[in-house]
């Protein structure tokens, strides 16, 4: 019951997470004690500052207590801030500090009767009083409402043995009063003013124990979500993980969206009599390196994953969302891919290892992405005409000798948004045949 109630009003704990996001967030806890403490010493100095101008009286107490005590806080603020910055604060340290600031606080203010020469029930009209508020909401700084609550639970305590101090000390001479104009003009007590001071203590303690709580849920859903995508990002294209953790209802198979794009297939030649000979770490090794290589280019000019078929590459370009110009992007992704390829083999020959080469091609037209399978195994991909062209000319560069080709169309396109090429393309003198009556003007890129 604790626990769905703990959940219905805060949400997820940090338990939800994995070590190393508790672990940033006990690094921005920690930066928030530093805050905390650097507030602090402002306080006191402020404190100082406004003491050491006020007029003084001559009753021997007012040069003491309050100097002291302000000395003391001065001095294991300073430490504070000193071990914040040099270690992780324990939680028994902050405990004692919360309890260490309240206590000053209230001590202060119950010197006023001594610094003025009035009763002690003078002290309980100290406007002072307002800064057991300030240091409460300081212990919001950590995120952490334990603090607030320790906090709020010490003032209010604290509060409530200063009236009890009052009333026992007083019993005889001092008049506990039930009317609001002789408790402000005088030195009388009214139990209702201070009972209302204490509850509204709690009551603020709670209300920002509780927001803060909330606030802190909500950052956690934000960086477990936050996570989800991250990780989704690692087996999908960060376009379709934004997708699936956005959707508004279940994804089921048979949707998708019908949309003119660019598809880049992408192949190491060479790469499976050359993974036949080798052991299988110096393989996977190889494979990673490539697709290091090039996945972070078709990234960075707009593309999207759509698999890796073992050393194949298959990326759309305005498939995952709309674009402009995504045979242009196509183009100059492919282009970049292949240069960087070339300084990629030479690095690896110079260092005795396996060099395949990489080709590529591409193709445009209107592509369906959708979700293909069954409701235990769901798939993001493309399908059409122009996913077919591109594997089949990414085949024809090892009967042509070539690197990279493309259709004559997708050209033309790419050229039409804005691809120069950096090389001129040369254009095959005819139709080239691919098998099934194919036969499709070609040009090679590179």
């Amino acid at each position: 019951m604790w626990s769905a109630l703990r959940n219905f009003i805060v949400g997820p704990s940090e338990e939800d997470l994995p070590d190393r996001l508790r672990q940033a967030i006990a690094r921005q806890q920690d930066r928030g004690e530093r805050l905390t403490g650097w507030v602090q010493l402002s306080v006191v100095l402020l404190w100082g500052g406004l003491w050491a101008i006020s007029p003084k009286l001559a009753t021997g107490y007012d040069a003491l207590p309050v100097p002291i005590a302000l000395g003391i806080y001065f001095v294991l603020t300073v430490i504070r801030i000193v071990w914040s910055y040099r270690a992780r604060l324990p939680g028994w340290s902050l405990a004692i500090s919360v309890v260490f600031d309240m206590t000053l606080l209230l001590s202060v203010i119950w010197t006023f009767h001594l610094t003025y020469d009035q009763p002690p029930s003078f002290f309980l009209k100290a406007p002072t009083l307002l800064y057991v508020f300030v240091f409460i909401a300081l212990r919001g700084l950590r995120f952490d409402s334990r603090f607030v609550l320790l906090a709020g639970a010490v003032a209010a305590m604290g509060w409530a043995v200063m009236v009890g101090y009052v009333v026992v000390l007083e019993a005889d001479s001092m008049p506990i009063t039930r009317d609001y104009v002789v408790y402000m003009t005088s030195n009388s007590l009214l139990i209702g003013a201070e009972f209302d001071k204490i509850i509204t203590i709690l009551i603020f303690t709670v209300i920002l124990a509780v927001a803060l709580a909330r606030a802190k849920a909500l950052l956690l859903r934000s960086v477990i979500e936050e996570q989800k995508t991250r990780a989704l990002s690692r087996f999908f294209d960060e376009g379709v993980a934004e997708r699936i953790k956005s959707a508004e209802r279940d994804i089921a198979a048979g949707e998708g969206d019908l949309r003119p794009a660019a598809i880049l297939s992408l192949d190491l030649r060479g790469f499976t009599p050359l993974a036949a000979n080798q052991p299988a770490q110096e393989t996977v090794g190889l494979l990673s390196a490539y697709q290091s290589l090039t996945v972070p280019i078709i990234r960075r000019h707009g593309g999207a994953v759509d698999k890796f078929l073992g050393d194949g590459i298959l990326a759309s370009f305005g498939a995952v969302a709309e674009s402009e110009t995504y045979a242009a992007d196509a183009l100059r992704a492919l282009e970049e891919i292949l240069e960087a390829a070339e300084a990629w083999q030479a690095e690896r020959e110079a260092a005795g290892l396996a060099a395949p080469r990489v080709n590529g091609a591409a193709a445009s037209g209107r592509v369906l992405f959708g979700v293909i399978g069954e409701d235990e195994r769901l798939e993001y991909t493309v399908i059409g005409e122009a996913v077919n062209l591109a594997a089949k000319l990414e085949k024809e560069n090892k009967t042509l000798g070539t690197r990279a080709l493309i259709d004559q169309a997708t050209l033309q396109l790419a050229e039409e948004q804005g691809f120069t090429p950096r090389h001129p393309a040369m254009v095959l003198p005819m139709p080239h045949r691919m098998g099934a009556g194919d036969q499709v003007p070609v040009a090679v890129l590179a």
